[in-house]
């Protein structure tokens, strides 16, 4: 089992979307990388503590590859919007991919060196080691499956 954290904007659709894939064994959404311990979801959205809405992915690698979860993350972000996924602003929506050893950042920034080279664009997504992540509330937990419409950036691509 290895873990990977991803910022995609609102973390409702992106926990949806990433247990979808098969050796996604366990996810959980909640706030990485701000200034506060233990931060509450008001806090985040209204003090600018900081964290970015983020998903914690555990996954199988012999199923998954981090590579390929990279690659799902990239098709339903907009990986040259900052701050910004969808109607969602603020620093808290920003994207990024926050990993806990080098060998994981050396994939993440490989895989997006491949979409800036291919668009010759640059993207707006932090590769950044994790520094902290607190668990969201509980009624964030797969938020989708207990309120299917709910609004969601991701699945109106889709």
């Amino acid at each position: 089992m290895k873990t990977i954290y991803l910022a995609g904007g609102c973390f409702w659709g992106l926990q949806r979307f990433l247990d979808s894939a098969e050796g996604v064994l366990e996810t959980e959404v909640g706030y990485a990388n701000g200034k506060k311990d233990n931060p509450t979801y008001e806090q985040v959205k209204y003090e600018h503590t900081g964290h970015a809405e983020t998903v914690k992915v555990v996954y199988d690698e012999s199923i998954l590859p981090l590579k390929y979860i990279i690659h799902r993350f990239l098709q339903v972000i907009d990986p040259y919007s900052v701050n910004k996924q969808g109607e969602d602003v603020g620093e808290q929506y920003r994207t990024g991919i926050y990993f806990e050893n080098n060998e994981d950042m050396l994939i993440a920034k490989q895989e997006i060196g491949k979409l800036e080279k291919a668009s010759n664009k640059h993207s707006a997504i932090e590769v950044l080691p994790l520094v902290n992540f607190w668990k969201a509330e509980e009624y964030h937990q797969k938020y989708l499956e207990k309120n299917p419409t709910g609004y969601c950036h991701i699945f109106q691509k889709f």
